[in-house]
């Protein structure tokens, strides 16, 4: 006896549960219900069948899909240009399909590309026999005809043995055993075959097996024949198998697969066909969807159409499915790690899940109504949140307590715990520095830089316009996020928010209120947070809609960026090394006074000290013991240059490097002999943020003020004061120490770029050429 398409799969070991003898096929599902009651199943057991009810809701799910079915279209297991098969493709396929296998996943393809290879070998043979006959007695065929009089049937039996055996070399190499199962149309609406079916299937994955299965296209009828036959048995219609789209999904709705991979020429759905214009690319699909198709691929036999119904019948009976270009390297592990490949289906899609592409257009469109805007109106607008900062603390408070509440259950450090906090006094520092940005509004969209006269009547102005779409990454500080936006509003560009998940709470609150404060100036969707559900790879690679990137939080996050972004420019830093010069002339109480407020005040800021120079001369006098006693009182952990290590007898241990951004309560300090000495060292070591002299010589400090290339470098001040508000710019949207475009904290200013403007009357480059026009170049006042 064989109840067909009844599974339960254990976690631990990812077989079938068999209650038979070698003849007899028993495989039996439970429901959750069930498998309580029989209390020998454990709680992944359980979860594992709770989840085969539904669908994954996001990609991120994906990695946990232990059922895989993998569809080849035509158009992928041949080469494009019809000669035979794409081996270097396939083989890639394959390695992947073999890695799953040996993750414990368990894999069955659908494969296609039997006719097409039969085709391909009997066109040769047949154009061979046309030639022959030609030679001894031509006739109106061609070699044009030779495809064409070919019956797809022998096409198939001859290609579907070659199929196989390639398919059998490929996999051996990772000692990966697979089975032919050939299928036809009447073998799943005859009751007895069916079930055979899939015990068979079913015994193939429980010996470790991977099937492969195609339509026997040598018997069965031409699979553009469609129905929706009743199924014997249930009463209930199934999906017609009019290809191979279509036979995926109805193998991996009753063997109750997790994921099903439908792998064609596209890169995925898009809302129309692709070559027509407005076509977007659509990496979420759900039953609402409306979608124009083109025509079918010229390759196989299932078009568009017939991959999405196949998907959403699938979708509709429990499984993920992704449709996606089995051409991209690493397709199937780059689904299964959750990256936005292809198109995924779901009906679990919310407002919280739109696309980001959607979102990322939204902002570019909200980015022009701002820039349409009058200052006065962006202002407005800023003023608008800022105000809300106060009048809405309460929620916002209360959304915060809920994140750290989160944090604290997590384990997270104090450090990090301080950078999460908000409170009253810092909701009033934001508003303070909201209105600063406010104010500055009226002198940054369209701000003339530049006006000449070219010429009689020809007038060329350069403007400041904002840089388009910003995609900021930042971590921990939910107080980043009204400041950024303000900084979008104030210099009209859209802005993608691309929060940690330790913040969320606190980030959708404050989000609400942007929103609200750009709805009064009909430009709500300049600025969308993104769901942390996205991939930060994925929003790296959209150089099509993203501008400029800036990320903001550790060290470690904007290496990581800067690594991953192949083509979007990234502005920030990836380390914050900063150090204080205590110069051979230094005032010693100066010197404590700015070291305490440079390494204490907030030693996990990047403007924060992470190393102390100090003149050799100071080495054996009171300043060095006096330094190293107050930074012990204050709990600051010392380590020690290689310089001042051989110096001291007893002392803090040596620094691992010199090159090493603390970020808490530690520090390194090194001696110097010289000014000179200490430019090197900050040189080699430093990440140009920050770098500080105390000194009284006046000459010293106009040396150093001019010899460090840095982005910020004081004189016998606190590093601490490398901040946008502290500057006056209201705020910053980073600390960049690039070389190009901003440098250091960036306001709005550092948010524009700028673009030509030129008005005459009926001027052409000609007349210049010709002597008919004359140039004149004069330099014009831009008020």
């Amino acid at each position: 006896m064989c109840y067909n398409n009844f599974f339960v799969l254990f976690a631990g070991g990812n077989k079938f549960l068999r209650t038979a003898n070698k003849n007899v096929c028993q495989l039996r599902r439970f429901s959750v219900n069930g498998l309580e009651q029989s209390g020998n199943v454990d709680k992944r057991t359980l979860a594992s069948a709770e989840r085969k009810q539904r669908t994954f809701t996001d990609r991120s799910q994906l990695k946990y899909a232990r059922r895989l079915v993998v569809k080849l279209g035509s158009a992928v297991i041949t080469r494009e240009d019809g000669n035979g098969l794409a081996l270097g493709r396939l083989a890639s396929i394959i390695e992947q399909v073999a890695e799953c296998h040996h993750e414990g996943r368990e894999c069955i393809m659908v494969t296609s590309g039997a006719v097409a290879f039969g085709r391909q070998k009997l066109t040769q043979e047949l154009l061979m026999s046309l030639s022959m006959r030609e030679t001894l007695s031509p006739s109106d065929h061609t070699r044009e005809d030779a495809g064409s009089i070919l019956d797809p049937r022998a096409a198939a039996a001859v290609g579907q043995s070659e199929l196989m055996s390639m398919y059998e070399a490929m996999f051996s190499q990772y000692n990966v055993k697979i089975a032919q199962v050939l299928v036809t149309k009447p073998d799943f609406y005859n009751d007895e075959t069916r079930k055979n079916l899939f015990c068979t299937l079913s015994e193939l994955i429980s010996l470790n097996i991977v099937p492969i299965v195609n339509t026997n296209d040598a018997v069965s009828p031409p699979m553009y024949i469609h129905d929706d036959t009743v199924v014997p048995g249930t009463g209930k219609k199934g999906i017609g198998i009019k290809d191979n789209d279509s036979l995926s999904a109805l193998l991996a709705a009753e063997i109750q697969s997790d994921l099903l991979i439908m792998m064609s020429d596209v890169d995925g759905i898009y809302n129309k066909p692709p070559w027509e214009d407005g076509a977007r690319m659509m990496h979420t699909y759900t039953s609402k969807e409306q979608v124009q198709f083109g025509q079918k691929s010229k390759v196989g036999t299932g078009g568009m159409d017939s991959k999405v119904n196949a998907a959403t019948w699938a979708m509709a009976r429990g499984v993920s499915v992704v449709i996606c270009n089995g051409m991209q390297e690493k397709a199937i592990k780059t689904i299964i790690s959750g990256r936005k490949v292809g198109t995924f289906f779901t009906d679990y899609a919310t407002n919280s899940s739109i696309s980001v592409d959607i979102l990322a257009e939204n902002a570019r469109t909200g980015s022009r109504v701002l820039q349409g805007l009058s200052p006065s109106e962006r202002a407005s607008a800023i003023h608008s949140l800022a105000d809300k900062l106060i009048t809405k603390q309460d929620k916002i408070l209360e959304a915060n307590s809920k994140d750290l509440e989160e944090a604290s259950k997590n384990g997270v450090a104090k450090p990090l715990l301080n950078r999460l906090s908000l409170s009253e006094g810092k909701l009033k520092t934001l508003a303070i520095g909201l209105k600063q940005i406010a104010d500055s509004s009226y002198e940054n969209v369209g701000r003339i830089l530049r006006k000449t006269k070219l010429a009689d009547n020809l007038v060329l102005r350069q403007v400041t316009v904002p840089i388009g779409v910003l995609l900021v990454i930042f971590e921990s500080r939910p107080d980043s996020l009204p400041q950024v936006a303000a900084l979008a509003m104030a210099s009209a560009n859209g802005l993608l928010l691309k929060g940690g998940k330790e913040a969320a709470y606190s980030n959708k609150a404050l989000m609400e209120l942007v929103k609200e404060s750009l709805q009064t100036v009909g430009a709500e969707d300049a600025i969308s947070l993104v769901s942390t559900r996205e991939e930060i790879s994925d929003l790296l690679a959209m150089e099509k809609h993203i501008d400029l990137i800036i990320p903001r939080g550790s060290s470690d996050l904007v290496r990581n960026i800067q690594k991953q972004s192949q083509h979007i420019p990234v502005l920030g830093h990836a380390e914050g090394i900063c150090h204080v010069y205590l110069d051979k002339d230094a005032d010693s109480a100066k010197a404590l006074k700015i070291v305490k407020d440079a390494k204490c005040d907030y030693p996990a800021a990047c403007n924060a000290m992470e190393t102390l120079l100090i003149h050799e001369d100071h080495v054996s006098g009171s300043l060095f013991n006096d330094i190293c006693n107050m930074l012990k009182s204050e709990g600051v952990k010392i380590h020690a240059g290689p310089k001042l290590s051989t110096q001291l007898t007893f002392g803090p241990p040596p620094a691992k490097t010199m090159r090493h951004e603390y970020g808490a309560l530690e520090c390194c300090i090194e001696v110097v002999k010289d000014l000179d000495d200490a430019v090197e060292h900050i040189h080699k070591f430093g990440s140009s943020h920050t770098d500080v002299i105390v000194t009284e010589n006046d000459g010293a400090a106009k040396k150093f003020l001019s010899a460090v290339d840095s982005a910020c470098v004081f004189h016998n001040v606190s590093s601490r004061f490398a901040d946008g508000f502290r500057f006056g710019l209201g705020a910053e949207v980073g600390i960049s120490t690039a070389r190009i475009h901003a440098r250091g904290p960036v306001g709005v200013e550092g948010l524009l770029t700028t673009k030509w403007i030129l008005e005459g009357t009926d001027h052409t480059a000609a007349e210049f050429n010709e002597g008919k026009r004359n140039w004149l170049h004069e330099k014009m006042s831009v008020e």
